[in-house]
């Protein structure tokens, strides 16, 4: 019998715990420059920062979430992001400010970590990566929904972040506590499997997220300045985007593996290139709204299959929390270098530039994505003709005293 498929909610709460920020992100960086004296420019280098301490947690946590235990580093990055936020947002002076968002976006980035472990050693990560985006995007459409209303600065966003751990917390006590591995064990597991097509989508990914980023990071002043929309106007344009990506999800969930990942993955950024080329040349509502909920929709059913992927390259997670890191490098830069194209040569511009970094960058991904496909197909084909090979060894025909060999000996569980 098979058990049955549940989802791991306190995953799907540590994945949306870890997300928010960067899914926020349009409106923190809109508030920091309205809400403290800050250019545009250097509100996107704050934004660059969190961002950068979530990467920074990725990279330093992603061989050590077993050894430290995935329940104390959840709660650890959890404190640390609702300290962080919480402080960030009711600090009233620039470096304040900037030291809360480097420690919360720390916490994100750790929250993000355990979670992409875990989610990797599920039996279907796709399923509950889809989850996790399911529920962060609900989360951050009801925000953009309300902060318009709640008053100007720039508080209100980081709070609710902060909120987010705080709730999320509680849930941590349903993860594993985690123990050392055994020494042999863990020497055994040292090596990183698929190197190369691992690098490959790590590097991919991090110009991926840049060219994303730098648009999402710019899409609120492109919405306010150019498209010449009120706040109210442009945050129920994110929210009715952040809906339809929930729609999206929920049919690349319902789709699973039936695609592929070559598809969704290579013909998704294809689509995205259009998107980006779009919204960055917006100058009234439809186009902005057409552009912005386009590339909502796709973003998060194109990123759920990279997570599927880079989780399919090592069943302890650590290229996921790898792949995630250098997609973090990659939002890190992206406001930054939004705000610098866009004030140098104009959003239109910053927009053709980031097409076509993508439509560059979409050739190696879907590279991986078939290679990977290749080898999952000998992994299951090769066990499935040893097992029959077995099966016509040990079966007697002629000996009337032997016993059938038991099933469960030919394909132990592992």
């Amino acid at each position: 019998m098979f058990a049955p498929r549940t989802t791991p909610w306190p995953l799907v709460a540590l994945f949306t715990a870890g997300y928010l920020a960067p899914y926020l992100l349009p409106t923190v960086v809109g508030r920091l420059d309205s809400g403290l004296p800050l250019s545009p420019t250097r509100a996107g280098a704050v934004g660059s920062a969190l961002l950068l301490g979530s990467a920074a947690a990725g990279f330093l946590l992603a061989s050590r979430v077993e050894r430290v235990g995935a329940r104390r580093l959840a709660r650890i990055g959890l404190t640390l992001a609702l300290l962080g936020y919480g402080g960030a947002a009711l600090a009233h002076s620039v470096p304040a400010v900037v030291l809360g968002v480097l420690i919360g976006g720390f916490g994100s980035g750790t929250a993000t970590a355990v979670a992409a472990t875990r989610i990797a050693a599920q039996p279907d990560p796709h399923r509950v990566t889809t989850a996790g985006l399911l529920s962060v995007s609900a989360l951050a459409g009801t925000a953009y929904l309300t902060v318009p209303h709640l008053g100007p600065g720039h508080g209100q966003p980081l709070a609710a972040i902060a909120l987010t751990a705080l709730v999320v917390w509680p849930t941590t006590g349903r993860l594993p506590s985690g123990t050392a591995p055994h020494p042999q064990a863990a020497r055994a597991a040292t090596r990183l499997p698929h190197r190369r097509p691992g690098m490959t989508l790590a590097a991919c990914m991090l110009c991926w997220s840049l060219a994303q980023n730098s648009l999402w990071g710019v899409s609120g002043r492109i919405g306010l300045t150019q498209a010449q929309l009120t706040e109210a106007t442009v945050g129920a344009v994110f929210a009715v985007g952040l809906g339809a990506g929930l729609l999206g999800v929920t049919g690349a969930g319902a789709l699973g593996p039936r695609l592929g990942r070559a598809l969704p993955i290579g013909g998704g950024t294809v689509l995205i290139a259009a998107c980006i080329v779009l919204s960055a040349s917006a100058t009234d509502l439809t186009s902005f709204a057409t552009g912005e909920i386009a590339w909502n929709t796709l973003y998060p059913i194109v990123l759920s299959y990279v997570i599927g992927l880079a989780a399919s390259l090592d069943p302890r997670g650590r290229w996921a929390v790898l792949v995630g890191s250098a997609s973090s490098l990659g939002t890190a830069a992206g406001p930054l270098a939004g705000s610098l194209v866009s004030a140098q040569a104009g959003f239109p511009v910053m927009g053709a530039v980031l097409a076509a970094g993508l439509l560059l960058i979409a050739v190696p991904m879907t590279a991986v994505a078939l290679g990977r496909h290749s080898r999952a197909t000998v992994d299951i084909v090769e066990p499935v003709a040893a097992m029959e090979v077995m099966e016509v060894v040990e079966i007697p025909l002629d000996t009337a005293e032997a016993t059938p060999a038991a099933p469960g000996r030919l394909a132990p569980a592992t």
